[in-house]
């Protein structure tokens, strides 16, 4: 009879997390493109890391562009990422100020809110709105 790991065991567990993380870094845009630079593309978009197209809504993105500050065409790269950890799971956090500016300019986020130790935590209902305002424009990743 052959060895049959237990589900529970830590090894078991470790070796499915490491694949499920995999498989979100490979969905996540491997070189973000600046708003300038998408509003001159017919059809918006990038490469992943696992090398499939992620395209940018088009109207998503001329309605950014439409609504920043134009000092932020050149600095926003986009996607925004906003990063999960294990060990906080009803907040994300954002390590981008330039993103973060941008989506205080927007009404996004309060003005109130500040970086602390270069990350902005964000509960994540907050996250899903933003995800829903501006398709294709917002991804999460692992920390």
């Amino acid at each position: 009879m052959s060895y049959r790991p237990n589900l529970g065991e830590e090894s078991v567990l470790k070796k499915w997390i490491s694949l499920e993380v995999g498989r979100i870094k490979d969905g996540l845009v491997a070189e973000k493109k600046s708003l300038a630079r998408l509003l001159t593309e017919s059809s918006p978009s990038a490469v992943t890391k696992g090398g499939k197209e992620h395209a940018f809504d088009r109207e998503a993105v001329q309605m950014l562009g439409e609504r920043l500050p134009e000092k932020f065409h050149f600095r926003l790269m986009l996607p925004v990422t906003f990063y999960s950890t294990l060990d906080i799971t009803d907040s994300y956090y954002l390590r981008d100020e330039t993103a973060f500016r941008a989506l205080q300019a927007l009404g996004e986020l309060s003005e109130m809110r500040e970086m602390r130790e270069g990350k902005l935590w964000v509960s994540n209902a907050i996250v899903y709105a933003i995800m829903r305002k501006y398709p294709s424009l917002v991804e999460i990743g692992m920390g």
